[in-house]
């Protein structure tokens, strides 16, 4: 009876303390939190330009708050996939973003949702910045009819408005990227694409065609390699005879950054993003980022690399963690409020699992649909001359 009354009191202290905490985050008036800061950034390497971007970025503490929020969701989300893909209810091919969030977060920070943008396999966190939800995105990688595909894209296959994935051929959505700037250009919309590749697929013979044509054309495209200094396996050193890769455009201005520093990463942009829209062409962007899992779920990421390398990584340059520890030294924000949206995000991806856990599968007579945006139904054979499927749009 003792021990049970001991347990009740602690429990009834440690309530009081959550909620004693929660108190003085709400005591606290936006006025006593610093609205706006400027931060010393690293200096970016240039090719082919004179001036770069600024060595300083203005940060308020709504984007701060915005961009931790967005960054802590996408590490959370990947951490979920990967145990739901250990638990085999995620299948197939899937490749974790947690390490790079600051690439994604910092380059929709310089653009706005009515640019472009394409990517490759690793498009998780892409989804969710271009307006997917938490939802669509866990029940796509688990295949359910409330997916953003409708469960037929998976991992690799995802897509909003005006992103046009996830395509899993290495390099092959480079050139499709140029023709979204195309399009932008013969339109006159003052658009532009961002196109995305990794360090690996920086040495497809296609994406040197697709610079060739963009600086003929003067299209309005951002080319960035995502430098996370692996090829699925093989370290940069041994797989290129050139790591400068944003060089290697040759005629093309090229810069490379610092990937795991937010806002390094969106005042870049924004520079490159001006470059675009003032007609000059096409520049390529080298993020230096890194990845914490391996290249995908099937790859272990250690055989290649030290765990003491992961983990320096992660206590060093987490660009999660740097972000935070310029907010609190700055008194944008505190401790309390920022563990208060960390149990909010887990609370949100544990619902989107458990969504994506039960939502039914597709039934096989969607199999065929969505071929066409906007089109009368059809038919279409399916797998034998004698089985007949319609789609719809």
């Amino acid at each position: 009876m003792q021990k049970m009354l001991t347990i009740i009191s602690n429990v009834l202290r440690g309530s009081a303390r959550r909620n004693a905490a929660s108190l003085v985050v709400a005591s606290r008036s936006y006025a006593d939190f610093t609205p706006e800061a400027t931060f010393d950034i690293k200096k970016v390497d240039l090719h082919r330009l004179e001036e770069g971007p600024p060595l300083t970025a203005t940060l308020t503490r709504e984007e701060g708050l915005k961009y931790y929020r967005t960054m802590q969701t996408i590490r959370r989300m990947e951490l979920k996939a990967d145990q739901l893909y250990k638990q085999k209810i995620i299948r197939g091919f899937c490749h974790l973003y947690d390490g790079q969030e600051a690439c994604a977060v910092g380059i929709e920070g310089g653009i706005t949702l009515s640019d472009h943008l394409i990517t490759a396999y690793r498009a998780h966190g892409y989804t969710l910045t271009r307006g997917g939800t938490i939802r669509e995105i866990m029940a796509e990688l688990t295949g359910r009819r409330g997916g953003i595909a409708k469960g037929k894209g998976g991992s690799m296959h995802m897509y909003t408005k005006n992103f046009y994935g996830g395509n899993g051929i290495v390099g092959a959505q480079v050139p499709l990227g140029a023709g979204v700037a195309l399009a932008c250009k013969y339109l006159g919309n003052d658009q532009l694409c961002v196109s995305l590749y990794g360090d690996g697929a920086a040495n497809q013979g296609q994406i040197f065609e697709t610079y060739n044509m963009s600086s003929l054309w003067k299209l309005p495209i951002i080319f960035i390699c995502e430098n996370n200094q692996y090829a699925m396996g093989t370290s940069v050193e041994r797989s290129a005879a050139s790591t400068e890769y944003y060089k290697r455009g040759d005629y093309i201005p090229g810069i490379r950054v610092d990937g795991m520093d937010v806002l390094c990463v969106r005042e870049a942009t924004k520079f490159a993003a001006d470059h675009c829209r003032s007609g000059k062409g096409p520049i390529l962007m080298e993020l230096q980022t890194y990845r914490y899992h391996g290249h995908s779920m099937s790859d272990p990421g250690v055989s290649y690399r030290t765990r003491e390398e992961i983990q320096e990584v992660r206590s060093k340059s987490d660009p999660i963690s740097m972000l935070k520890d310029r907010m609190l030294s700055n008194n944008m924000a505190s401790i309390e409020e920022l563990k208060e949206i960390d149990i909010a995000v887990r609370k949100e991806i544990e619902d989107a699992a458990q969504f994506a856990t039960t939502d039914p599968e597709p039934p096989l007579d969607d199999l065929c649909s969505h071929i066409f945006a906007n089109d009368q139904p059809f038919e279409v054979r399916g797998a034998t001359p004698w089985t007949k499927l319609t789609s719809t749009s």
